[in-house]
């Protein structure tokens, strides 16, 4: 079985993630801080959002991955890939503002879950029918 799907959304997703990354590096660098948040709020913002990426991109990515290789329906497919990639976009830019837009951060924690409990009940469902 060929994967064809998958590989878009999680490029893109890693794209993101290394925006994330590259924001906390700049900044480390710019005010010479090399470990931990040194209780630096600003700094420790950019990582929490670093953090939050890393932490929900690769399980929504493996339930997507899983997905389709259960030859579910492209087009659920492609919109919980869609749902994902939303999600981490609108978080990562709500965190990123300043001050901190919470309307899109919100939007990307819904879309997110979202994406998360409706890929795990169609795999659910998949392997229970």
């Amino acid at each position: 079985m060929s994967v064809t799907i998958t590989p878009i959304y999680a490029s893109l997703i890693a794209l993101i993630f290394f925006a994330l990354c590259w924001r906390v590096i700049a900044y480390r660098r710019a005010h010479k801080l090399s470990l931990g948040d040194e209780g630096n709020r600003s700094l420790l913002r950019r990582m929490r959002a670093q953090a939050n990426c890393a932490e929900y991109a690769p399980f929504g990515l493996l339930l997507l991955l899983m997905l389709e290789m259960q030859s579910g329906n492209v087009v659920f497919v492609h919109a919980m890939g869609l749902c994902l990639l939303l999600g981490r976009a609108a978080h990562a830019y709500g965190f990123a503002s300043k001050p901190m837009n919470l309307p899109m951060r919100q939007l990307g924690m819904v879309l997110t879950f979202i994406q998360l409990i409706a890929t795990s009940i169609a795999l659910l469902l998949a392997a229970l029918i």
